[in-house]
C-alpha cells in the first residue's frame, strides 16, 4: 500500500508542475484533463501526507514517552502517542478504500428519467414528488439540473420526466437511484381515506462523450414538433421541439424544454448518447452478471429498491435493510444518509472482493 501511495504521490507532484506548464495550459482540452486528475488524486495524496505527518508524531511522542524521566511528561507522551496511533489507523482505513479501484463512471454527469409505473395519477403525482426530491438533492449538493422533457397530468404530475444533473461526481451520488420506488400513501383523488400502494421507475444514465459513442447522421431521424404540455404561452405555438429516432435500435427521445429547437436538438443529442452508452454498460455488466449480483442492487429496472410510506413517515432500501423515519426529510431533499450507506455498503463489499 505505501509503495502505491508513494507513487500516486509522484504523479500528484508532476501534475502539479506540469499546471504551471505555459505550453500545456495552451491546449484547453488537455488543461481540463490534467486539472480532473490532479482533483481526484489530491483527496488522497493529502490524507496520505496526514498519515506520514502523524506516524512521525507517533515516533517522537513515543521515543519521548519512554526516555523522558520526568513522569507527567512522560505521561503526556505517552497519551499523545496513543492518540497518534487511532488517527493513523483511521487514515490507513481511509486510505485503504481510497486505493480500491472507483467506478470508471463515477465522475459522470448524468441523465436521470422518472416513469410513472402501477397507479395511474397516483403514481403519475410520486413521479412529481421524486423529481422534486432528486432536484432539491442535487441543488444542495451543488449540482446544476436541467429539464430535458417531460409529460405533465392536468393534476401536476409526469408520466414521465427526464432532466440531467451536471458536476463532479454526479454519477456517483445518484447511480444507486435506478430501480423501482414503491410508494404507500393516501392518494388526494381518495375519497374513503385508503391507503394506495403505487410505483415509479427510476433510470440513471452517466452521459457519454462524443469520442465515446459515435452516431452517424444517416442513422438518425429528426422530426419536429409543437411543444405539448399544461400550456402557457410558448405552449403549442411554435415548431421547437424535436423528437430523434435512432434507426439502428429504435431508441426515441424528445426534448421540448427550450424555445430553440438547436438546443433542444443538442439536448436530445445527449439523451441519445446515454441510452446507447447504457445499452453498452448493460452488454458488459451481462458479461459478469455474477460479479454484479454480489454487488448493491443489479442495476436492474425491474427491482424494487426503495419503498416510502407515508402514514409511518418511513422509508426502506430493501438492498441493504435500512429503514428511516423521516421521510419527510428524505422528500426534501436529505438523501446523504441513504446514500451515504449505500456507498458504505459497495466499499465494504469491494473490499471483501479485494481480500479473497
Amino acid at each position: 500500500m505505501i509503495e502505491t501511495l508513494q507513487s500516486l504521490e509522484a504523479r500528484f507532484l508532476q501534475l502539479e508542475a506540469k499546471s504551471t506548464d505555459p505550453v500545456l495550459l495552451a491546449n484547453g482540452q488537455a488543461t481540463a484533463a490534467l486539472m480532473k486528475e490532479y482533483r481526484q488524486l489530491e483527496p488522497t495524496v493529502s490524507k496520505f501526507r496526514e498519515w506520514q505527518r502523524l506516524r512521525k508524531e507517533a515516533q517522537e511522542a513515543k521515543f519521548l514517552a519512554d526516555t523522558e524521566q520526568d513522569h507527567d511528561l512522560a505521561e503526556l507522551a505517552n497519551a499523545e502517542y496513543k492518540a497518534c496511533l487511532l488517527s493513523c489507523e483511521r487514515l490507513e482505513q481511509e486510505l485503504r478504500l481510497a486505493l480500491i479501484p472507483k467506478d470508471p463512471n463515477d465522475d459522470r454527469n448524468v441523465i436521470v428519467e422518472i416513469r410513472a409505473g402501477a397507479g395511474g395519477e397516483e403514481a403519475a403525482l410520486f413521479a412529481a414528488v421524486l423529481y422534486r426530491m432528486y432536484t432539491m438533492y442535487a441543488e444542495n449538493t451543488g449540482f446544476h439540473t436541467a429539464r430535458l422533457g417531460a409529460n405533465e397530468t392536468e393534476l401536476g404530475g409526469f408520466r414521465e420526466i427526464s432532466f440531467s444533473i451536471e458536476g463532479d461526481g454526479a454519477y456517483s451520488r445518484f447511480k444507486f437511484e435506478s430501480g423501482v420506488h414503491r410508494v404507500q400513501r393516501v392518494p388526494i383523488t381518495e375519497s374513503q381515506g385508503r391507503i394506495q400502494t403505487s410505483t415509479v421507475t427510476v433510470a440513471v444514465l452517466p452521459e457519454a462523450e462524443d469520442v465515446e459513442i459515435e452516431i452517424s447522421a444517416a442513422d438518425i431521424k429528426m422530426e419536429s414538433c409543437k411543444s405539448s404540455g399544461a400550456g402557457g404561452q410558448h405552449i403549442n405555438k411554435t415548431e421547437s421541439a424535436v423528437r430523434l429516432t435512432h434507426l439502428p435500435t429504435g431508441i426515441v427521445v424528445e426534448c421540448q424544454e427550450e424555445r430553440s429547437q438547436f438546443k433542444n436538438r443538442d439536448k436530445a443529442m445527449k439523451m441519445l448518447r446515454a441510452k446507447l452508452y447504457d445499452i453498452k454498460l448493460q452488454e458488459q455488466n451481462e458479461q459478469i452478471a455474477g460479479e454484479r449480483r454480489a454487488q448493491v442492487g443489479t442495476g436492474d429496472r425491474s427491482e424494487r429498491i426503495r419503498t416510502y410510506n407515508y402514514p409511518q413517515n418511513r422509508v426502506t432500501d430493501h438492498r441493504i435493510g435500512l429503514t428511516l423515519y423521516h421521510l419527510d426529510k428524505t422528500l426534501n431533499g436529505d438523501l446523504d444518509e441513504l446514500i451515504d450507506a449505500l456507498l458504505t455498503e459497495e466499499a465494504a463489499q469491494k473490499t471483501k472482493k479485494e481480500n479473497a
